[in-house]
């Protein structure tokens, strides 16, 4: 990839590269924009299959994140970083601790937390080198578990979905088929499954389809999700999952899920509007683990509050489709809009006042 091209084309600010041959860390840290605060967004461990593919990861996610916070009203940037290993067989105190020491070079720049891969223990590594931690363990007096309000913004956005697609944001009686059972869509479905959803899931790893299972859900291979007829197609996993080659197959009237960065171009998110199926997008409903973990900045977290601003989620989401509809574009754009609208608002704000 051209790098400097891509990033110049983005946006970005930042990518840095952290190698620590010691403990075999071999890492990225992607900055992409601080208008409205310092960047945030968790750390992510994940196996690429090349050195291209982490790097194009980790700078797209740390895009969507600016997009997240802006629409969350959050007072922070975009953030991503990724240390390319095994999270199964690679992650060490040793590797966490050497990362977080290049986090520190950087100054509060960048603030890190939770992502794939990762546990708030985890986290308690990479604390030990750095302050800029966000996502710590409750008994540390942190956030804990961002998955967890993250799947009841993710619930609260199926709901708001539903009420655009069907009139009533009741999700008794829906099929919802869930793309991935980490701890997004396990925590996803609880709240489902307490409002009489039924599911249907799959997921790579066989521990989380017996969860799936002891749960009552009913469990797909995951090549056949795609099939599967549903009122809403939920990608909980990692991203890209919508393109060129699945859209036609899905059967379904919502796509409404967790995973971060579901299309995997803009030309997807077309398609989908041109279909007739209504898209949550990602970056507007699965905003409540950002949302958690910020609300340890002042040193107080307040679990209340974080709850508070999560279930904004629900109007948030009404809004963009609201806007989609009375500006005619498909609701991604809207929710770009939605976000973009805010970041420059501020960048003026901040020109008045220099």
């Amino acid at each position: 990839m051209e790098l400097l091209e891509y990033m110049g084309r983005n946006e970005h600010e930042q990518l840095v590269v952290c190698h620590e041959p010691s403990v075999g860390l071999k890492a990225f840290i992607a900055i992409h924009d601080t208008t409205l605060g310092p960047s945030c967004g968790g750390l992510r461990i994940w196996p690429h299959i090349s050195e291209e593919a982490a790097i194009t990861d980790v700078l797209r996610l740390s895009r969507a994140m600016t997009y997240k916070s802006a629409v969350a009203g959050l007072p922070l940037g975009g953030g991503k970083a990724l240390i390319w290993a095994d999270s199964r067989k690679d992650k060490s105190e040793a590797l966490l601790r050497a990362f977080g020491r290049f986090v520190d070079t950087l100054g509060g720049r960048y603030i890190t937390t939770e992502d794939v891969g990762m546990t708030p223990t985890d986290l308690e590594f990479v604390a030990e080198e750095t302050e800029h931690v966000v996502g710590l363990p409750v008994s540390m007096g942190g956030s804990g578990d961002t998955s967890e309000m993250t799947g009841f913004g993710v619930y609260l956005g199926m709901k708001a979905a539903g009420k655009a697609a069907w009139g009533s944001d009741s999700l008794e009686g829906k099929v919802i088929a869930l793309q991935g059972f980490g701890n997004v869509g396990f925590n996803t479905a609880g709240h489902l499954l307490a409002e009489g959803a039924s599911l249907i899931v799959t997921d790579t790893y066989d521990g989380a389809l017996v969860r799936a299972r002891d749960m009552g859900a009913t469990v797909v291979e995951p090549d056949a999700i795609y099939d599967v007829e549903c009122d809403i197609f939920a990608p909980c996993a990692l991203g890209g999952t919508l393109n060129a080659d699945t859209i036609p197959r899905l059967r379904c009237s919502v796509v409404a899920g967790g995973a971060n960065n579901q299309l995997a171009s803009d030309a997807d998110g077309d398609e989908l509007d041109r279909r007739g199926i209504l898209f949550a997008p990602d970056f507007v409903i699965n905003a409540g683990g950002i949302i958690n973990a910020a609300n340890e900045l002042d040193g107080v977290y307040r679990p209340e509050r974080a709850r508070e601003i999560t279930e904004r989620i629900y109007e948030t989401t009404s809004r963009v489709i609201a806007t989609s509809r009375e500006e005619d574009v498909p609701t991604y754009v809207a929710a770009n809009r939605l976000a973009e609208r805010r970041i420059e608002s501020v960048r003026n704000l901040r020109g008045i006042y220099r």
